[in-house]
Protein backbone atom coordinates (compact mmCIF):
# COMPACT_ATOMS: atom_id res chain seq x y z
CA UNK A 1 0.00 0.00 0.00
CA UNK A 2 1.46 3.38 -0.99
CA UNK A 3 1.79 6.54 1.11
CA UNK A 4 -1.45 8.23 0.03
CA UNK A 5 -3.53 5.07 0.48
CA UNK A 6 -2.19 4.59 4.01
CA UNK A 7 -2.87 8.22 4.90
CA UNK A 8 -6.44 7.97 3.62
CA UNK A 9 -7.03 4.94 5.83
CA UNK A 10 -5.81 6.72 8.98
CA UNK A 11 -8.50 7.91 11.39
CA UNK A 12 -8.98 11.54 12.43
CA UNK A 13 -7.40 13.22 9.41
CA UNK A 14 -8.49 14.58 6.05
CA UNK A 15 -6.22 14.20 3.03
CA UNK A 16 -5.75 16.44 -0.03
CA UNK A 17 -3.99 14.99 -3.07
CA UNK A 18 -5.26 17.05 -6.01
CA UNK A 19 -2.55 19.38 -7.30
CA UNK A 20 -4.81 22.45 -7.42
CA UNK A 21 -5.78 21.90 -3.77
CA UNK A 22 -2.15 21.67 -2.69
CA UNK A 23 -0.73 24.67 -4.56
CA UNK A 24 -1.40 27.14 -1.68
CA UNK A 25 0.71 24.98 0.62
CA UNK A 26 3.82 25.53 -1.51
CA UNK A 27 4.12 29.11 -0.21
CA UNK A 28 4.15 30.91 3.09
CA UNK A 29 4.58 34.65 3.75
CA UNK A 30 8.20 34.54 2.57
CA UNK A 31 9.45 34.82 -1.01
CA UNK A 32 10.23 31.09 -1.24
CA UNK A 33 8.22 28.63 -3.32
CA UNK A 34 8.45 24.99 -2.30
CA UNK A 35 7.81 21.71 -4.05
CA UNK A 36 4.29 20.41 -4.59
CA UNK A 37 3.67 17.95 -1.75
CA UNK A 38 2.50 14.37 -2.28
CA UNK A 39 -0.33 15.04 0.16
CA UNK A 40 -1.65 17.65 2.57
CA UNK A 41 -3.20 16.25 5.74
CA UNK A 42 -5.23 18.09 8.37
CA UNK A 43 -5.53 16.10 11.60
CA UNK A 44 -8.30 16.82 14.08
CA UNK A 45 -6.52 15.48 17.17
CA UNK A 46 -3.08 14.39 18.48
CA UNK A 47 -3.81 10.74 17.67
CA UNK A 48 -4.21 11.69 14.02
CA UNK A 49 -0.89 13.56 14.03
CA UNK A 50 0.76 10.55 15.67
CA UNK A 51 -0.59 8.18 13.04
CA UNK A 52 0.66 10.38 10.20
CA UNK A 53 4.12 10.59 11.73
CA UNK A 54 4.32 6.83 12.24
CA UNK A 55 3.49 6.26 8.57
CA UNK A 56 5.93 8.92 7.32
CA UNK A 57 8.71 7.77 9.63
CA UNK A 58 8.31 4.17 8.48
CA UNK A 59 8.41 5.22 4.82
CA UNK A 60 11.04 7.93 5.46
CA UNK A 61 8.82 10.59 3.87
CA UNK A 62 9.67 14.26 4.42
CA UNK A 63 7.13 16.14 6.58
CA UNK A 64 6.53 19.90 6.80
CA UNK A 65 4.35 21.30 9.58
CA UNK A 66 2.18 24.34 8.84
CA UNK A 67 0.40 26.71 11.20
CA UNK A 68 -0.90 30.00 9.80
CA UNK A 69 1.65 30.11 6.97
CA UNK A 70 3.02 33.45 8.21
CA UNK A 71 6.71 32.49 8.26
CA UNK A 72 8.91 35.14 6.68
CA UNK A 73 11.94 32.85 6.29
CA UNK A 74 10.40 29.89 4.46
CA UNK A 75 10.08 27.75 7.60
CA UNK A 76 6.72 26.32 6.52
CA UNK A 77 7.59 25.80 2.84
CA UNK A 78 7.80 22.12 1.75
CA UNK A 79 11.35 22.23 0.44
CA UNK A 80 11.28 18.58 -0.65
CA UNK A 81 7.63 17.79 -1.31
CA UNK A 82 6.51 14.92 0.91
CA UNK A 83 3.63 15.50 3.31
CA UNK A 84 2.41 18.83 4.66
CA UNK A 85 0.60 18.62 8.01
CA UNK A 86 -1.74 21.58 8.45
CA UNK A 87 -2.80 22.21 12.05
CA UNK A 88 -5.79 24.34 10.98
CA UNK A 89 -8.46 21.99 12.38
CA UNK A 90 -6.86 21.84 15.83
CA UNK A 91 -8.03 25.33 16.75
CA UNK A 92 -9.81 25.11 20.10
CA UNK A 93 -9.17 27.03 23.31
CA UNK A 94 -9.52 24.17 25.77
CA UNK A 95 -9.34 25.88 29.16
CA UNK A 96 -8.90 29.36 30.62
CA UNK A 97 -7.88 29.47 34.29
CA UNK A 98 -7.14 33.00 35.54
CA UNK A 99 -6.70 31.79 39.14
CA UNK A 100 -3.66 29.79 38.04
CA UNK A 101 -2.60 32.22 35.30
CA UNK A 102 -2.79 29.85 32.36
CA UNK A 103 -4.70 28.96 29.21
CA UNK A 104 -4.61 25.64 27.37
CA UNK A 105 -4.92 25.91 23.60
CA UNK A 106 -4.50 23.78 20.53
CA UNK A 107 -1.77 24.74 18.03
CA UNK A 108 -4.09 26.06 15.32
CA UNK A 109 -5.63 28.79 17.50
CA UNK A 110 -4.88 32.23 16.05
CA UNK A 111 -3.38 34.69 18.51
CA UNK A 112 -6.04 37.37 18.00
CA UNK A 113 -8.77 34.78 18.58
CA UNK A 114 -7.01 33.62 21.74
CA UNK A 115 -6.81 37.16 23.08
CA UNK A 116 -10.48 37.79 22.33
CA UNK A 117 -11.32 34.85 24.58
CA UNK A 118 -8.87 35.92 27.29
CA UNK A 119 -10.01 39.55 27.17
CA UNK A 120 -13.44 38.53 28.41
CA UNK A 121 -11.75 37.43 31.64
CA UNK A 122 -9.58 40.57 31.86
CA UNK A 123 -6.40 38.77 30.76
CA UNK A 124 -4.20 38.55 27.67
CA UNK A 125 -1.40 36.51 26.13
CA UNK A 126 1.49 38.95 25.58
CA UNK A 127 3.36 37.64 22.47
CA UNK A 128 2.15 39.96 19.75
CA UNK A 129 3.65 39.53 16.25
CA UNK A 130 2.29 41.84 13.58
CA UNK A 131 0.71 38.79 11.91
CA UNK A 132 -1.35 37.93 15.02
CA UNK A 133 -4.59 37.87 13.01
CA UNK A 134 -3.25 34.78 11.18
CA UNK A 135 -0.29 33.54 13.24
CA UNK A 136 -1.06 30.52 15.40
CA UNK A 137 -0.10 29.29 18.84
CA UNK A 138 1.93 26.39 17.46
CA UNK A 139 3.67 28.38 14.76
CA UNK A 140 4.69 31.21 17.08
CA UNK A 141 6.10 28.74 19.60
CA UNK A 142 8.08 27.09 16.82
CA UNK A 143 9.67 30.40 15.81
CA UNK A 144 9.80 31.90 19.32
CA UNK A 145 7.88 34.90 18.00
CA UNK A 146 8.07 38.31 19.66
CA UNK A 147 6.19 41.33 18.42
CA UNK A 148 5.22 44.79 19.55
CA UNK A 149 4.90 43.99 23.26
CA UNK A 150 8.24 42.17 23.55
CA UNK A 151 9.86 45.32 24.96
CA UNK A 152 8.11 44.54 28.25
CA UNK A 153 7.05 40.91 28.06
CA UNK A 154 9.79 39.23 26.06
CA UNK A 155 9.29 36.54 23.44
CA UNK A 156 7.09 33.47 23.30
CA UNK A 157 9.47 31.18 25.20
CA UNK A 158 8.86 33.18 28.40
CA UNK A 159 5.15 32.33 28.22
CA UNK A 160 5.13 28.56 27.73
CA UNK A 161 4.40 26.39 30.75
CA UNK A 162 3.99 23.05 29.05
CA UNK A 163 3.52 21.31 25.71
CA UNK A 164 2.11 18.16 24.25
CA UNK A 165 4.35 17.12 21.36
CA UNK A 166 4.16 14.36 18.77
CA UNK A 167 7.66 13.17 18.04
CA UNK A 168 8.89 12.35 14.51
CA UNK A 169 8.57 8.66 15.37
CA UNK A 170 4.93 9.11 16.43
CA UNK A 171 5.30 8.96 20.21
CA UNK A 172 3.39 11.59 22.19
CA UNK A 173 5.21 13.33 25.04
CA UNK A 174 4.12 15.86 27.66
CA UNK A 175 6.64 18.52 28.71
CA UNK A 176 6.42 21.08 31.51
CA UNK A 177 3.13 21.38 33.37
CA UNK A 178 0.57 23.76 34.84
CA UNK A 179 2.79 25.42 37.45
CA UNK A 180 4.86 28.58 37.09
CA UNK A 181 8.04 26.83 38.19
CA UNK A 182 9.51 23.35 38.33
CA UNK A 183 12.99 21.82 38.40
CA UNK A 184 12.94 18.33 36.93
CA UNK A 185 15.86 17.79 34.61
CA UNK A 186 16.34 18.96 31.05
CA UNK A 187 13.82 21.60 29.97
CA UNK A 188 12.33 20.01 26.87
CA UNK A 189 9.66 22.72 26.73
CA UNK A 190 12.30 25.39 26.19
CA UNK A 191 14.02 23.25 23.57
CA UNK A 192 10.87 23.19 21.44
CA UNK A 193 10.60 27.00 21.40
CA UNK A 194 12.34 28.26 18.28
CA UNK A 195 12.95 24.76 16.86
CA UNK A 196 10.92 25.64 13.72
CA UNK A 197 9.12 22.31 13.51
CA UNK A 198 12.34 20.29 13.23
CA UNK A 199 12.12 18.37 16.53
CA UNK A 200 8.43 17.59 17.01
CA UNK A 201 4.88 18.72 16.31
CA UNK A 202 3.13 20.75 19.00
CA UNK A 203 -0.43 19.51 19.55
CA UNK A 204 -1.33 21.35 22.75
CA UNK A 205 0.15 24.25 24.71
CA UNK A 206 -0.19 25.46 28.29
CA UNK A 207 0.52 29.20 28.18
CA UNK A 208 0.93 31.82 30.87
CA UNK A 209 -1.52 34.69 30.76
CA UNK A 210 -1.37 38.16 32.32
CA UNK A 211 -3.91 40.74 33.53
CA UNK A 212 -4.67 43.45 31.00
CA UNK A 213 -2.93 46.72 31.90
CA UNK A 214 -5.16 49.14 33.75
CA UNK A 215 -4.21 52.17 31.66
CA UNK A 216 -1.89 52.99 28.76
CA UNK A 217 -0.71 56.19 27.14
CA UNK A 218 1.28 57.00 24.02
CA UNK A 219 4.13 59.27 22.95
CA UNK A 220 4.71 59.97 19.26
CA UNK A 221 8.02 61.76 18.69
CA UNK A 222 9.18 62.76 15.21
CA UNK A 223 12.84 63.11 14.23
CA UNK A 224 14.82 64.21 11.19
CA UNK A 225 17.73 61.87 11.98
CA UNK A 226 17.70 58.18 12.83
CA UNK A 227 20.25 57.97 15.66
CA UNK A 228 18.39 60.10 18.26
CA UNK A 229 15.43 57.70 18.19
CA UNK A 230 17.74 54.85 19.19
CA UNK A 231 19.46 56.99 21.81
CA UNK A 232 16.10 57.95 23.32
CA UNK A 233 15.14 54.31 23.87
CA UNK A 234 18.50 53.54 25.48
CA UNK A 235 18.06 56.51 27.81
CA UNK A 236 14.50 55.51 28.78
CA UNK A 237 15.74 52.08 29.79
CA UNK A 238 18.68 53.49 31.71
CA UNK A 239 16.20 55.56 33.74
CA UNK A 240 14.17 52.46 34.60
CA UNK A 241 11.29 53.10 32.18
CA UNK A 242 10.45 49.94 30.25
CA UNK A 243 8.00 50.77 27.44
CA UNK A 244 4.87 48.69 27.03
CA UNK A 245 5.40 49.14 23.29
CA UNK A 246 8.23 50.97 21.51
CA UNK A 247 8.27 51.12 17.71
CA UNK A 248 10.06 53.19 15.11
CA UNK A 249 9.22 53.84 11.46
CA UNK A 250 11.04 55.66 8.68
CA UNK A 251 9.56 58.07 6.13
CA UNK A 252 8.66 55.35 3.63
CA UNK A 253 6.79 53.57 6.42
CA UNK A 254 4.86 56.73 7.29
CA UNK A 255 4.03 57.40 3.63
CA UNK A 256 2.77 53.83 3.26
CA UNK A 257 0.51 54.17 6.31
CA UNK A 258 -0.77 57.54 5.12
CA UNK A 259 -1.72 56.09 1.74
CA UNK A 260 -3.25 52.90 3.12
CA UNK A 261 -4.89 54.23 6.29
CA UNK A 262 -5.30 57.97 5.82
CA UNK A 263 -3.28 58.83 8.94
CA UNK A 264 -1.35 62.09 8.57
CA UNK A 265 2.21 62.77 9.76
CA UNK A 266 4.39 65.91 9.76
CA UNK A 267 5.87 66.41 6.28
CA UNK A 268 9.34 67.24 7.62
CA UNK A 269 9.52 64.10 9.78
CA UNK A 270 11.85 61.36 8.57
CA UNK A 271 11.40 59.01 11.53
CA UNK A 272 8.69 58.30 14.09
CA UNK A 273 9.38 56.95 17.56
CA UNK A 274 6.17 55.53 19.05
CA UNK A 275 6.28 54.68 22.75
CA UNK A 276 3.46 53.32 24.90
CA UNK A 277 3.65 53.17 28.67
CA UNK A 278 1.38 51.18 30.98
CA UNK A 279 0.49 52.05 34.55
CA UNK A 280 -2.39 52.54 36.95
CA UNK A 281 -5.04 55.12 36.14
CA UNK A 282 -3.76 57.30 38.99
CA UNK A 283 -0.11 57.31 37.90
CA UNK A 284 -0.39 57.10 34.11
CA UNK A 285 -0.12 60.84 33.47
CA UNK A 286 2.99 61.13 35.65
CA UNK A 287 4.73 58.17 33.96
CA UNK A 288 3.76 59.42 30.50
CA UNK A 289 5.16 62.89 31.16
CA UNK A 290 8.32 61.47 32.70
CA UNK A 291 8.97 59.38 29.58
CA UNK A 292 8.08 62.28 27.27
CA UNK A 293 10.48 64.54 29.16
CA UNK A 294 13.34 62.12 28.60
CA UNK A 295 12.58 61.86 24.88
CA UNK A 296 12.40 65.66 24.57
CA UNK A 297 16.06 65.89 25.61
CA UNK A 298 16.91 64.36 22.23
CA UNK A 299 15.34 67.32 20.42
CA UNK A 300 12.58 65.74 18.37
CA UNK A 301 11.05 67.77 15.57
CA UNK A 302 7.75 67.47 17.44
CA UNK A 303 6.23 65.33 20.18
CA UNK A 304 2.64 64.57 21.13
CA UNK A 305 1.11 62.47 23.88
CA UNK A 306 -2.32 60.87 24.02
CA UNK A 307 -4.45 58.54 26.10
CA UNK A 308 -7.28 58.43 23.57
CA UNK A 309 -8.07 54.74 23.11
CA UNK A 310 -9.54 55.02 19.61
CA UNK A 311 -6.60 57.07 18.36
CA UNK A 312 -4.12 54.64 19.89
CA UNK A 313 -5.89 51.59 18.46
CA UNK A 314 -5.97 53.11 14.99
CA UNK A 315 -2.22 53.66 14.91
CA UNK A 316 -1.56 50.28 16.54
CA UNK A 317 -3.44 48.51 13.76
CA UNK A 318 -1.66 50.64 11.18
CA UNK A 319 1.71 49.57 12.55
CA UNK A 320 0.68 45.91 12.59
CA UNK A 321 -0.45 46.24 8.99
CA UNK A 322 2.71 47.98 7.82
CA UNK A 323 4.01 44.97 5.90
CA UNK A 324 1.02 44.97 3.55
CA UNK A 325 0.77 48.77 3.46
CA UNK A 326 4.41 49.07 2.42
CA UNK A 327 3.84 46.97 -0.70
CA UNK A 328 2.92 50.21 -2.48
CA UNK A 329 6.63 51.07 -2.33
CA UNK A 330 7.44 48.36 -4.88
CA UNK A 331 8.52 49.82 -8.21
CA UNK A 332 6.91 46.88 -10.03
CA UNK A 333 4.20 44.48 -8.77
CA UNK A 334 6.50 41.50 -9.34
CA UNK A 335 9.17 42.66 -6.89
CA UNK A 336 9.71 40.41 -3.90
CA UNK A 337 9.81 41.60 -0.30
CA UNK A 338 12.80 40.32 1.66
CA UNK A 339 12.69 41.14 5.35
CA UNK A 340 15.78 41.51 7.52
CA UNK A 341 15.25 40.87 11.23
CA UNK A 342 18.32 41.80 13.25
CA UNK A 343 18.49 42.67 16.93
CA UNK A 344 20.99 44.54 19.13
CA UNK A 345 21.16 45.71 22.75
CA UNK A 346 19.59 49.12 23.32
CA UNK A 347 23.01 50.76 23.70
CA UNK A 348 23.95 49.64 20.19
CA UNK A 349 20.85 51.04 18.48
CA UNK A 350 22.16 54.46 17.31
CA UNK A 351 25.22 53.10 15.49
CA UNK A 352 23.34 50.05 14.18
CA UNK A 353 20.53 52.13 12.71
CA UNK A 354 22.98 54.46 11.00
CA UNK A 355 24.97 51.49 9.71
CA UNK A 356 21.89 49.84 8.22
CA UNK A 357 20.84 53.03 6.45
CA UNK A 358 24.37 53.45 5.04
CA UNK A 359 24.45 49.82 3.94
CA UNK A 360 21.16 50.19 2.03
CA UNK A 361 22.69 53.10 0.12
CA UNK A 362 25.89 51.14 -0.55
CA UNK A 363 23.97 48.24 -2.11
CA UNK A 364 21.59 50.58 -3.97
CA UNK A 365 18.46 49.04 -2.50
CA UNK A 366 15.08 50.50 -1.68
CA UNK A 367 14.51 49.66 1.98
CA UNK A 368 11.64 50.41 4.35
CA UNK A 369 13.13 50.60 7.84
CA UNK A 370 11.05 50.02 10.97
CA UNK A 371 10.92 47.72 13.98
CA UNK A 372 10.39 46.94 17.62
CA UNK A 373 12.98 49.39 18.84
CA UNK A 374 12.04 48.78 22.48
CA UNK A 375 13.83 45.43 22.43
CA UNK A 376 16.43 46.41 19.82
CA UNK A 377 14.70 44.57 16.96
CA UNK A 378 15.12 46.24 13.56
CA UNK A 379 13.27 45.19 10.39
CA UNK A 380 14.35 46.21 6.91
CA UNK A 381 11.90 45.47 4.11
CA UNK A 382 13.89 45.14 0.90
CA UNK A 383 12.00 45.48 -2.39
CA UNK A 384 13.83 43.74 -5.21
CA UNK A 385 13.43 41.71 -8.38
CA UNK A 386 15.27 38.57 -7.31
CA UNK A 387 15.23 37.16 -10.84
CA UNK A 388 17.97 39.66 -11.75
CA UNK A 389 21.28 38.15 -10.64
CA UNK A 390 23.04 41.42 -9.79
CA UNK A 391 20.08 42.59 -7.71
CA UNK A 392 19.91 39.28 -5.87
CA UNK A 393 23.64 39.55 -5.10
CA UNK A 394 23.04 43.04 -3.70
CA UNK A 395 20.19 41.75 -1.53
CA UNK A 396 22.36 38.93 -0.20
CA UNK A 397 25.22 41.37 0.36
CA UNK A 398 22.97 43.78 2.24
CA UNK A 399 21.58 41.00 4.42
CA UNK A 400 25.07 39.82 5.33
CA UNK A 401 26.29 43.39 5.87
CA UNK A 402 23.62 44.34 8.37
CA UNK A 403 23.88 40.95 10.06
CA UNK A 404 27.57 41.63 10.64
CA UNK A 405 26.72 45.09 11.97
CA UNK A 406 24.27 43.56 14.45
CA UNK A 407 26.70 40.88 15.60
CA UNK A 408 29.47 43.47 16.00
CA UNK A 409 27.22 45.34 18.43
CA UNK A 410 26.44 42.25 20.51
CA UNK A 411 23.26 41.34 18.66
CA UNK A 412 21.98 38.54 16.46
CA UNK A 413 21.01 37.86 12.85
CA UNK A 414 17.42 36.90 13.73
CA UNK A 415 15.30 38.40 16.47
CA UNK A 416 11.91 36.77 15.99
CA UNK A 417 11.49 35.39 12.46
CA UNK A 418 13.71 32.35 12.93
CA UNK A 419 16.24 30.93 10.47
CA UNK A 420 14.14 28.80 8.11
CA UNK A 421 15.55 28.49 4.60
CA UNK A 422 16.65 32.10 4.35
CA UNK A 423 19.10 32.80 7.15
CA UNK A 424 21.23 29.65 7.34
CA UNK A 425 24.38 31.39 6.07
CA UNK A 426 23.77 34.30 8.42
CA UNK A 427 23.52 31.91 11.38
CA UNK A 428 26.80 30.26 10.39
CA UNK A 429 28.46 33.67 10.18
CA UNK A 430 27.21 34.69 13.63
CA UNK A 431 28.47 31.51 15.27
CA UNK A 432 31.83 31.82 13.51
CA UNK A 433 32.17 35.43 14.67
CA UNK A 434 31.44 34.31 18.23
CA UNK A 435 33.90 31.41 17.85
CA UNK A 436 31.06 29.06 18.70
CA UNK A 437 30.56 27.03 15.52
CA UNK A 438 30.19 23.89 17.62
CA UNK A 439 26.66 25.13 18.38
CA UNK A 440 25.59 23.89 14.95
CA UNK A 441 27.14 20.47 15.57
CA UNK A 442 25.19 20.24 18.83
CA UNK A 443 21.98 21.24 17.05
CA UNK A 444 22.50 18.51 14.46
CA UNK A 445 23.13 15.94 17.20
CA UNK A 446 19.98 16.98 19.07
CA UNK A 447 18.03 16.78 15.81
CA UNK A 448 19.29 13.23 15.18
CA UNK A 449 18.17 12.10 18.65
CA UNK A 450 14.67 13.53 18.23
CA UNK A 451 14.35 12.64 14.54
CA UNK A 452 16.60 9.68 13.69
CA UNK A 453 15.34 9.44 10.10
CA UNK A 454 15.59 13.21 9.53
CA UNK A 455 12.07 13.51 8.13
CA UNK A 456 10.72 16.56 9.97
CA UNK A 457 11.18 19.97 8.30
CA UNK A 458 14.49 18.88 6.85
CA UNK A 459 16.71 21.67 5.52
CA UNK A 460 15.46 24.33 7.92
CA UNK A 461 17.89 26.10 10.33
CA UNK A 462 20.84 24.09 8.95
CA UNK A 463 21.57 21.70 6.07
Amino acid sequence: MNLVDRLKQAEGISVLTEKEDMVPYKRDASYFTGETPDAVVTPENPAGVSEVMKICNELKVHVTVRGGGTSLTGASVPAEGGVVISMARMNRVLEVKPSDSYVIAEPGVRLDDLNRVLGKAGFFYPPDPASSMAATVGGTISTNAGGLRAATYGTTKEWILGLQVVMPTGEIIETGGLTLKRSKGYDLTALMAGSEGTLGIITRAVLKIWPLPEATGRIMAYFTEIAPAGSAIAELKSKGIVPYIAEFMDRLSLDSIRTARGIQFPEEAQYLLLVDVASTSESLHRVLELAAGIIRTFNPLSLVTTTDRDEMDRMYEARKGLYSSSLIQRDTPGEYVVIADVVVPASGLPETLEGIRASAAEFRLKVVLFGHIGDGNIHANIFADLSVEDIRKNVDGFQMSIARIAVAHGGSVSAEHGIGLEKKELLKMELEERKSSYDLDLMRKIKSVFDPNNILNRGKIFD
